[in-house]
């Protein structure tokens, strides 16, 4: 028994006519969200990293050498926009994770690179992160794994139309 079972029988007893099962799964994986991610922003405090900037440095390694995107690309691959990249690229730049440029190609644009010290910080903190991960997963077994990775595939797909 977990506070959804109750809050669903108290629903039951009140609303026998509304099929409310949904609040139990969704509000159960909306608990595990939270934890899932209060684990993931304590692993990227202690690298000096927020979410957003994890990510710019994560695309930004799994280009693979020179670990150079123009914003443009960064904005697609992390489905955000350009104004919102900026920020988050300021940030690193002055932190020394990454160095703008400007493109050699088209002079109106910038390539943003990973520097080594950039790259040091995402590996440490990828590992980290893989290894909390690896942990909060060890709660199910690897077919329930599968099973939630095919659920949560097929949800994500069929909400996006």
């Amino acid at each position: 028994m977990d506070v959804f079972d109750g809050i669903l029988a108290a629903w039951q007893r009140e609303r026998p006519d509304l099929d409310l099962s949904p609040i139990g799964v969704f509000g159960r994986l909306a608990g595990v969200t939270r934890r899932i991610e209060a684990a993931v922003e304590e692993v990227f405090a202690r690298h000096g990293l927020r979410q957003g900037e994890f990510d710019v440095l994560a695309a930004l390694r799994r280009s693979g050498p020179p670990y150079t995107l123009i914003p443009s690309e960064l904005a697609a691959v992390l489905m955000m926009s350009r104004a919102g990249m900026t920020n988050r690229l300021d940030r690193l730049e002055a932190a020394g994770f990454v160095e703008r440029a400007l493109d050699t190609a088209d002079r109106r644009s910038f390539r943003i690179t990973l520097t080594e010290e950039g790259r040091r910080v995402i590996d440490e903190t990828l590992t980290e992160h893989a290894a909390t991960l690896a942990r909060l997963a060890t709660t199910l077994s690897p077919e329930d794994t599968a099973t939630l990775d095919r659920i949560t595939r097929t949800m994500l797909t069929n909400l996006d139309h």
